[in-house]
């Protein structure tokens, strides 16, 4: 019985978190502007999508921002990650307190800052905000969730691997590279991941500091002054069906990985 009402409130959460994007995907298919009543399948709307040259350009905005300022907030924060690890324990302390503050504050709070920053440098050499600013910007706050994915690996990492390669005629670099790396990557990767979500994902920040410059969370903040076209819903079901592929390829390689582990420790075990 336990079990049936385990499943039983599952499901119910289950249909609450996911119930409006399956409706949303469901009406992305409507052959008609109707949001309540479906009409016919069609894919009327994935065509709009793509002739949308304005809405095109808003995405790839934010795929590139994503891209660049995950892969820069991912070396950062690796680098970081290391040089925290190799303080001593209180002023750790103190330096990841400080590290999580871009975490915890609110996002306003931190566009703001970022914006009277910009402002202030950029104003007296006639600069104005841009590509480059709201670049910076997701390197600011993506940085800080790179550290904290990194530290738990390299808290849990063996620090004599490191320095038997050291002792075996690795240069330090030759070492971090085929050592600690390795080590760390599933925090890496994770941290990259997070990054790029993130920074896909943010309107405040970006609200505050691209000027002129467009993303998609800015370019549909500013349908929400009409009527949103259900191009945006064909939209949203892409990216949707994407990070579903991307969670469930992850997930594959994760068993893969897991089922060779077991497999190699299984036949060192029986020899």
């Amino acid at each position: 019985m336990k079990k049936l009402i385990s499943k039983i409130y599952l499901g119910i959460v289950f249909l609450f978190l996911y119930a409006p994007i399956l409706v949303m995907i469901f009406f992305s298919f409507n052959s008609t502007k109707s949001k309540t009543i479906f009409s016919g399948f069609s894919f009327r709307w994935y065509e709009a999508l793509f002739r949308d040259e304005i809405l095109m350009e808003a995405l790839l905005n934010t795929l590139l921002i994503a891209v660049l300022s995950s892969v820069a907030a991912t070396i950062l924060g690796t680098a970081a990650a290391i040089g925290i690890h190799n303080l001593s324990k209180r002023v750790k302390g103190v330096v990841m307190n400080v590290s999580n503050l871009p975490i915890i504050n609110p996002e306003i709070v931190t566009g703001v800052s970022l914006l009277l920053l910009f402002v202030f440098i950029m104003d007296p050499l006639g600069l104005d905000l841009g590509f480059v600013t709201v670049l910076l910007a997701h390197i600011v706050f993506n940085t800080p969730y790179v550290i904290l994915n990194v530290m738990p690996r390299i808290r849990n990492m063996n620090v004599n691997l490191y320095e038997a390669a050291l002792d075996l005629g690795c240069v330090p670099s030759a070492a971090f590279r085929k050592v600690v790396l390795p080590e760390i990557f599933p925090g890496v990767f994770a941290g990259f991941l997070m990054a790029f979500t993130f920074s896909l994902d943010d309107f405040i920040i970006s609200y505050f500091t691209s000027g002129t410059f467009q993303t998609l969370p800015i370019y549909i903040y500013g349908l929400l002054k009409k009527p949103i076209p259900l191009s945006i819903n064909a939209l949203s079901a892409l990216l949707f069906i994407i990070v579903i592929l991307t969670l469930l390829l992850m997930n594959l390689k994760d068993t893969r990985a897991s089922r060779k582990s077991q497999l190699a420790y299984e036949n060192e075990k029986q020899k």
